[in-house]
Order: structure tokens, then sequence, then C-alpha cells
């Protein structure tokens, strides 16, 4: 979906994407170092610079049109002390990052009691007169957009982090050929095999997985009979979510 492309709508989208990029992609390296990754630290991700983590190209692409890779850490379960654990605590990091921040601004926000005036002034820039309309603006802003990664980054589809939150959820091995019912086994053959060896099945399916994402992302934008999976997927669960945290 397309942004307001005002240019005060775009430089609060930069700032603050810059800023939840930038603590996300940390979280990420901070807690993959501290489970034993040194990666993260030779490469000098161990930072809140901007410049260690960000991608120019997805950073704008997001700004505009609300959809972008804005940055990727190069972290590794196998350098980790505990592989399955420690990778679980370093991607789930990034996502609970964002939360974290949203409800850090909702707060502020709240306590300020521009809530109203956040919402207004963010989706109709003429409203941003003043230093304080501006800043009810960025802070609603950076609640929105840390509530939307939070959302977005937990989706189980290849390579968001929650496609890798549920592989390391998973377990390598759940019930044997025989406790899955011959009905399944005969009818549903896939979900049979996913019950066997759910983690490795999973693993097995991570390019389809990456097809579907790309196959949402394209109905999303071109979306049929109205139709758009991430405004389902996405969209309502962020405005529960907003709505909790603002109301």
């Amino acid at each position: 979906m397309l942004l307001d492309l005002q240019p005060i709508t775009i430089i609060i989208n930069l700032i603050v994407l810059g800023m939840a990029m930038t603590v996300h992609e940390f979280a990420h390296n901070f807690v993959a170092w501290k489970m034993g990754d040194d990666a993260p630290k030779l490469q000098g991700r161990l930072t809140l610079n901007p410049l260690a983590h960000i991608n120019w190209v997805g950073w704008l692409m997001f700004a505009i049109i609300g959809f972008g890779i804005l940055g990727s850490a190069q972290i590794s379960p196998q350098r980790m002390r505990d592989p399955r654990r420690g990778f679980l605590a370093a991607v789930a990091a990034g996502p609970f990052s964002n939360l974290a921040l949203a409800i850090i601004f909702a707060l502020m926000l709240r306590l300020s009691g521009l809530v109203a005036d956040g919402i207004y002034a963010y989706h109709a820039p003429d409203l941003i007169t003043d230093p304080f309309t501006l800043l009810a603006a960025l802070l609603y802003a950076a609640v929105y957009w840390n509530v939307l990664l939070f959302v977005f980054n937990l989706i189980p589809l290849f390579p968001i982090d929650g496609w890798h939150i549920l592989l390391t959820l998973l377990p390598g091995a759940w019930l044997t050929d025989m406790q899955v019912p011959v009905f399944v086994q005969r009818n549903l053959r896939p979900l049979a095999q996913f019950l066997m060896r759910p983690a490795f099945k999973w693993q097995e399916w991570q390019m389809a997985s990456y097809y579907v994402f790309i196959a949402l992302i394209f109905l999303s934008f071109v979306p049929i009979s109205g139709l758009s999976p991430f405004g389902l997927f996405i969209g309502q669960p962020s405005g529960a979510l907003l709505r909790l945290l603002l109301f």
C-alpha cells in the first residue's frame, strides 16, 4: 500500500524506520554475541550506529511504499554455545525489540496527552504547523512502525524472523509413523511427514515458504477482488495492538 508521499511524511518515516531498524538489527547481533557468536563483534555490529546496519535501498522503499528489507544480521547458530536456544533468542530479539520501542513511545505519547494530535498529524501532514504537532506525529509514527515491524517479523515465512523462530521451536522428531493416524498417512501425506519430522520438513520447505512470501507481496500490491493478504495478516493484529497501546 502506497503511503502519503508528502515530504514531511517521508522524512518522519525515514527517521522512525532508521531508528527502528537500527535497534532491531543491534538486538539480533548483541544477543547472538552474548550467546557465543563472535561474528557481530568482528563485523563491528555491536553498535547503535545506523551505518553499521542499514540497507539504504530497503530503507527508502519502506519509507515510501511501506515495504522493504531494512537490514540483515549475519548470525549463525553453529557459532553459539547452545545453537538451538541461542539462535531462538537472537532471532526473537529483533522483533521483540520493536515491541519494546512501541511500548516506550506509546507511554510517552499517552503521558504527553498527544495521542489524538499524533494520529491526526501523521495521517494528515498539513496539520503539522508547529514543533508540538511534529513531535506528536513522530511519536505516533514510532509506535505505528514499531508495531508493524513486530507483527510483520513474526510471520512464519522465509526469510522473515518468524520462519527462523518457528524452526527453532519445532522438535526434530515428534510422532512416530505408528502414532500418526492412518487416515492422515493415506490422504494427507505432507502433513504426516511433517508430524513425524517437524523441524526437518520445515527446513525442506524453506524455498516453498519463500515463494509464498513473494506471492503474498505481489497480491498486496496488486490485490485481486480487493484481497490484500498482508492487510489481513498484518493490518488487523497491528491495529489491535495499536489500540491496546494507545487507548
